[in-house]
């Protein structure tokens, strides 16, 4: 397109005459600039370059990132990676070279922006982020994302919403509050991890981690006050209790001490709240991934200890039981995963009892089949949502939406694998979820989610709303 063209197909000369003559209505001091910033609101935004490249996450293996760019800036973001891939999430493409970050690294998903997707995408508004999604689901033609990768397509998703925030002037919460429908923000509780496990510790316990949940705070600010004097009081139990070792932190920053026992953790976390001196305005959830120690149709709650390994099976009656016996003594109010990820009858069971709430992680991993069949069986009551599981922004609103119009909680989460991307922050505000897990109130990863969540609260002033004692009930 020539220049003649392109001026005549955007009609830039009347625009450039209505600019001028705006500034002259405005007496501006600096008309240049003023022209130049009436001209970039007055010329609709396109995308006009996709760029990725590979960079490390918090575990330093290597994941997408993504500079896209229109005609009124560069839009960044990169994408989180878990520590497994269920069966039935999207498929987070890597090179499978062992000679190269042990297979590990996502040249193919990087080539596959570079090359196919930017070539797709260039010349679409950003604001159109439906739109832009499902040009890249339809480039890609496999029903897992297989093709392209997961990785690939939402790094470039996230990017573009990040662009069609900036193109409407609003911020990007308020953004996504648009294109989820939502009238109202609401800033989540954190769900911090005070003690971690399972997969994401080199301790023996086998519960992948305890958190607590500031819900009795005024406001985010004094949430994120109240989670950071507990984790630092915890520090000090474990010190006690277990020595300095104990202070040692997993994946994601909850501290690790060898404990023995569910109850025993708790024990720790307790103690820890109480001095605070917050007392019940703080509560306790688990995510007991229960999966990654199912054996057959046992749990093996020692499966990390050497020497007790195979000794002290639990059957899901059992794990029923303490469950109960667990939530009556302590401030329990949600448990993620409580079974096996096939085991739908005793979730069904244990989400009857009604004693806490019981949140999908594993049992759904953010997939809508999985979802509308969880919703008809009544088998939880929450959805964990996490956007890598899905691979879209649009089908992370889509699958929330169905989540909702079920009743459901929904808790937004971060991955064990963790960026300097803070979009879930928005995110939860945006689609108020009511609850975020980003990890412990330590390592740069993870607080800066929280940090995020400061800075959105700040900037919506006296119109804030935390969830609090209501983070169920953000429907």
């Amino acid at each position: 397109m020539s220049v003649q063209e392109y001026l005549d197909k955007h009609t830039l000369s009347r625009k450039i005459e209505d600019a001028v003559n705006a500034a002259v209505r405005a007496k501006t001091s600096d008309p240049v600039l003023f022209i130049a910033n009436h001209m970039k609101k007055a010329v609709p935004s396109v995308i006009t370059k996709v760029k990725a490249r590979q960079i490390l996450d918090s575990r330093g293996i290597p994941t997408v990132e993504v500079d896209l760019h229109t005609n009124k800036g560069v839009f960044r973001a990169s994408v989180p990676s878990g520590d497994s891939s269920g069966t039935y999430e999207a498929i987070e493409l890597r090179d499978g070279d062992k000679g190269m970050y042990l297979g590990n690294s996502v040249a193919k998903a990087v080539k596959n922006i570079n090359d196919r997707i930017s070539e797709a995408l260039i010349g679409m508004d950003p604001k159109l982020q439906a739109q832009i999604d499902h040009a890249m689901i339809d480039l890609d033609k496999t029903e897992k994302k297989n093709e392209l990768g997961a990785n690939a397509i939402l790094a470039v998703s996230i990017a573009a919403c990040k662009a069609g925030a900036a193109e409407k002037e609003v911020p990007l919460c308020k953004h996504l509050s648009d294109l989820s429908g939502r009238a109202n923000m609401t800033l989540p509780v954190p769900a911090f991890t005070v003690l971690s496990g399972g997969n994401h510790a080199s301790n023996h316990f086998a519960i992948q981690e305890i958190m607590i949940l500031p819900v009795g705070a005024s406001r985010f600010e004094e949430a994120l006050q109240w989670g950071s004097e507990t984790y630092h009081h915890l520090k000090a139990v474990v010190t006690e209790k277990n020595g300095n070792m104990g202070c040692n932190v997993g994946e994601d920053g909850g501290l690790t001490p060898d404990i023995s026992s569910l109850k025993e953790g708790l024990e720790l976390v307790k103690e820890a709240i109480n001095r605070t001196g917050y007392g019940d305005k703080i509560k306790i959830a688990i995510d007991v991934a229960a999966t990654n120690f199912c054996i057959g149709t046992k749990y093996d709650l020692d499966i990390k200890s050497p020497n007790k390994a195979g000794q002290n099976f639990k059957s899901a009656e059992d794990m029923i039981d303490m469950y109960k016996e667990l939530c009556a003594e302590y401030p329990i109010v949600f448990i993620e995963d409580p079974f096996d990820k096939e085991d739908w009858e005793h979730t069904k069971h244990f989400s009857a009892l009604g004693i806490c709430q019981v949140v999908g992680d594993d049992l759904l991993m953010s997939n809508s089949k999985r979802v509308e069949r969880a919703i008809q069986e009544s088998a939880c009551n929450a959805l964990l949502l996490k956007v890598n599981q899905i691979g879209t922004v649009t089908e992370a609103i889509e699958v929330v939406k169905l989540a909702r119009d079920a009743q459901w909680g929904v808790v937004t989460s971060h991955r064990c694998g963790e960026t300097e991307d803070s979009f879930i922050s928005d995110l939860s505000v945006g689609l108020a979820t009511g609850v975020i897990k980003a990890g412990a109130p330590c390592r740069g990863e993870r607080t800066m989610k929280y940090n995020q969540l400061l800075r959105i609260e700040e900037e919506l002033g006296d119109q804030a709303v935390y969830a609090g004692e209501d983070w169920r009930q953000t429907l």
